[in-house]
């Protein structure tokens, strides 16, 4: 008698691929730290962990740490994002919606293309959208009226053998010394310069492609931007997001925890607890969204700017 054949898209299937995954995985990172650690051993490459330890040299001008309207920001952008994330999601994978919501084209935004109908779970998500894009600009604006874009653009080329050698170390679990209060590892620097000025735009630009306000008429510009393009991107970006999330709060958790959220919350370079209270009570402000983000309370507050239907 024949043993029946797990199929891979049954739940069973699903379930069989985890179980040797999560096993796969984490032999392929014990290989990974084995040739790290065989690397960094290798004279050559030790000359150039030495050679470049994995920070380059931030301009004269560059502020040392954080202002106020720094933490502000970094809890607003990750309050957003998670939203977004999930919202995104939705709208992915929602088969049947909780409601519908056409704009009316009296209030203070306007758009030359007529009202459409949406899905609830759409309409909230372009509407963290809207509201993530305000923040970004603002953070932007002070990014650069303070100095502070000096710590997440490179200035100069060394930055990248210098990251090449923070990710050897990291992968070797013989983690680069830093202190980001004054200054980032070039890995840091590249993620946050890639996170900011490169993901962040190329979300912006997909959605608005895929969202009513696009201009349907202008061939030209239709064109040169297909819509497919944009819908090929924009799942992307979204995973890079989640990624670049899950890394850096483990790494922000692992690479000293209380200094780490004393730099992002408190705004200080102590060792206290005040920045890991105010992280905790950023994180029940997050849950508590997550939750309140359901039908019963969107539909007031989306009705207020347009037409709710079920």
């Amino acid at each position: 008698m024949s043993t029946p054949t797990k199929k891979p898209g049954t739940a069973a299937g699903k379930r069989s691929r985890i179980y040797w995954g999560v096993p796969a995985a984490l032999v392929v990172l014990v290989l990974l730290v084995l040739a790290a650690r065989w690397l960094i051993g290798l004279p050559a490459v030790a000359s150039f962990v030495a050679d470049y330890p994995g920070h380059s040299e931030l301009p004269a001008a560059a502020p040392e740490g954080f202002p106020a309207w720094l933490a502000w920001q970094h809890f607003l952008n990750g309050f957003f994002l998670l939203l977004i994330i999930r919202t995104g999601w939705q709208v992915r994978t929602t088969t049947r919606p909780s409601g519908h919501w056409t704009r009316n084209n009296k209030g203070l935004i306007k758009t030359r293309n007529a009202p459409t109908k949406i899905t609830l779970e759409l309409w909230f998500h372009l509407t963290l959208d809207a509201l993530w894009i305000l923040n970004g600009v603002v953070f932007a604006v002070l990014l650069f009226a303070t100095g502070q874009w000096m710590r997440i653009v490179p200035t100069s080329w060394d930055v990248f053998p210098n990251a090449l050698s923070a990710a050897l170390q990291y992968a070797a679990l013989n983690w680069p010394t830093e202190n980001g209060w004054i200054n980032y590892n070039a890995l840091q620097l590249l993620a946050y310069f890639t996170t900011v000025f490169i993901a962040a735009p190329l979300a912006f630009i997909t959605g608005l492609r895929m969202s009513s306000a696009w201009p349907r008429k202008a061939p030209a510009l239709n064109k040169a931007f297909p819509i497919e393009w944009a819908r090929a991107v924009h799942f992307p970006v979204m995973i890079y997001f989640v990624a670049f999330i899950v890394v850096h709060v483990f790494l922000v958790l692992a690479t000293g925890a209380l200094r780490n959220l004393n730099h992002m919350y408190a705004v200080s370079d102590g060792e206290g607890w005040l920045g890991f209270w105010l992280f905790l009570v950023s994180v029940a402000v997050m849950v508590a969204a997550w939750f309140l983000a359901r039908p019963l309370f969107l539909r007031p507050i989306a009705s207020l700017m347009g037409k709710v239907s079920r």
